[in-house]
């Protein structure tokens, strides 16, 4: 039976970037990036699929919502995020070995997050599921519940796989308040995988002691979460710490919410770092966890373009995105 269509608001757009010849030296992202078509069946069990990471296309989603951050009082526009990234993106010299889709975008309209967040979750478990390496592009960073979601349906998890989360940010976003936001995903999944019988392998490279209250650091401490403060993210740290978190897994889920880099060099986020932590740094964590063959999705979060000068944080996105799928 064949499957459905992904349920998107947004179809994929088309792709823009320099032309320097239609020859395979001469490629770049826009025109090596095709439309996703699901597959006419399922694939099946994700296990394989995660062990031979890095064969499986990738495939990108675009999830526009301002609602999490709007409702956490932070500064609006991250729903522009998507094709932000995607125009950074474009120009890029295509080096992949792995083929690279677009299925268009998830959009939150108003203040419907949860049902946003659910749509996207569906949409993700499908790509999972069907063998594809999910990359979202948020978003606030709302956006990690809706990957959640999808993994925690996806057959990785059904089948028994330790999931980890490992998420790049200064911040927790551990909240514990009566209504979902953008600093509250992290704690919904520890709740969540609770209800479901699991505990949630929730690990944190780079975060701002400044930025997050002494509650925050007691939740996480109940949570037994790991985590490496900005002020400690010494490559050699980041290296060590990545590395002992990922043996404790079997796939992994990762979350970069720019706001972990310094302001001077991602200054397009809600909530900009005086202190942050080096890109070399970040790109080498991104490098490790690639090179792990766990990767088995992946989102990135929180640029607004409306705060973004010459598009440097757009930049940065992508050039992760590139690495992480090198």
């Amino acid at each position: 039976m064949a499957s459905p269509a992904l349920s998107v608001d947004v179809p994929p757009q088309p792709w823009t970037g320099r032309f320097d010849g239609d020859g395979p030296e001469h490629r770049r992202w826009w025109q090596a990036v095709t439309p996703y078509t699901p597959p006419r069946s399922p694939a099946g069990s994700a296990g394989p699929a995660v062990r031979s990471a890095g064969a499986r296309p990738a495939v990108i989603l675009g999830f526009g919502s301002d609602a999490g951050v709007r409702r956490n009082k932070g500064r609006t526009g991250a729903a522009a995020a998507p094709a932000a990234i995607r125009a950074a993106l474009g120009p890029l010299a295509f080096h992949l070995d792995r083929d690279v889709r677009d299925a268009g975008d998830v959009t939150v309209a108003g203040d419907a997050l949860e049902a946003g967040q659910a749509r996207a979750g569906l949409a993700i478990t499908g790509l999972l599921d069907a063998g594809q390496l999910p990359v979202v592009l948020g978003g606030g960073h709302e956006t990690a519940f809706a990957s959640y979601l999808g993994v925690a349906g996806s057959a990785a998890v059904r089948e028994g796989l330790r999931v980890g989360v490992l998420n790049l940010d200064a911040h927790f976003d551990l909240r514990d308040e009566a209504v979902p936001s953008s600093g509250t995903p992290f704690l919904q999944m520890a709740r969540a995988e609770a209800a479901a019988g699991r505990g949630l392998q929730y690990a944190v490279v780079g975060i701002s002691e400044p930025n997050n209250t002494r509650a925050l650091f007691r939740t996480a401490d109940e949570l037994g979460v790991d985590y490496l403060l900005d002020e400690d993210c010494t490559a050699e740290a980041a290296r060590v710490f990545v590395a002992a978190f990922l043996a404790q897994v079997d796939a992994l889920y990762l979350t970069i919410d720019l706001d972990v880099l310094p302001a001077s060099v991602a200054p397009g986020v809600s909530a900009p770092a005086a202190y942050g932590v080096p890109l070399p740094v970040i790109g080498a964590v991104c490098r490790q966890v690639a090179e792990s063959g766990k990767l088995l999705h992946l989102d990135v979060a929180e640029l607004n373009p409306e705060f973004d000068i010459d598009g440097r944080t757009a930049k940065v996105a992508a050039r992760l995105i590139s690495t992480l799928l090198g």
